[in-house]
């Protein structure tokens, strides 16, 4: 089956990645991708680009050579509140939001904390993508959450960087089995991301779909492969 998109990317703005916005495309175009989708950090992690960074986002073409471009941001959950670090009208002009735990911004704490961050994230009317929940340092009550994501119509991202042999985050291959567990019980479709931080990333999804098939993951569920799972889950416009 044919891998059709990647909205899981980093350029330089986000302060810690090496490529630029061009250089990226270039790379998605070489990749063979249908949709590209640029989704820097936000604001409050060290390094990232102020908030008028993404409001400026409409200056990027929308389609270039076949390629359809989507403009995006990985929002850093705050608090067990699940505030996020963007303003509203921010995240309501950009194609889709991925929101994730991130040390710098929430440093770590209870199961129930964690738990009640995704929960309360997952209401976000702006949110497409949950980011990366196979952290160990971050455990939650993962059926609540999947369950929640199934209500408000969120994808859980698979992060193929999570499951590189040199990845940082902890346990992601067990939590995972878990995440899939219960998107298979709860019919919750999962996409697979790069989290691409340089353009020779882009598109990169090996260990992500290594995993999938080791899991005998059913793919109707992966939105990757199927245009009308990217259209219902990530092109079309939430309903708030």
């Amino acid at each position: 089956m044919k891998d059709l998109i990647d909205i899981h990317t980093h350029s330089i703005s986000s302060g810690h990645a090496y490529s630029t916005l061009q250089e990226n495309i270039q790379a998605a175009m070489e990749k063979g991708l249908k949709y590209y989708g640029l989704s820097d950090h936000a604001p409050e992690m060290p390094g990232a680009s102020h908030g008028i960074h993404f409001g400026n986002m409409r200056v990027i073409p929308k389609e270039l050579n076949g390629l359809t471009i989507l403009t995006g941001v990985e929002l850093n959950i705050m608090d067990p509140k699940g505030t996020v670090d963007l303003k509203e009208h921010t995240i309501a002009n950009l194609d889709y939001a991925i929101a994730s735990l991130h040390i710098p911004c929430f440093t770590p704490t209870t199961k129930e904390d964690h738990t009640q961050a995704y929960l309360e994230v997952l209401k976000n009317p702006y949110l497409k993508v949950l980011g990366h929940p196979d952290d160990g340092r971050f455990p939650f009550d993962v059926e609540a959450v999947i369950k929640q994501a199934k209500q408000y119509h969120v994808a859980i991202e698979i992060n193929n960087s999570s499951l590189k042999p040199d990845a940082f985050r902890v346990n992601a291959k067990e939590t995972l089995r878990e995440v899939l567990h219960y998107c298979t019980l709860y019919q919750v479709p999962v996409i697979m991301s790069s989290d691409a931080h340089i353009s020779y990333d882009i598109g990169n999804h090996q260990y992500a779909e290594q995993f999938l098939q080791e899991q005998n993951f059913d793919p109707e569920l992966i939105i990757n492969y199927h245009e009308h799972l990217i259209k219902e889950y990530i092109l079309d416009p939430k309903r708030v």
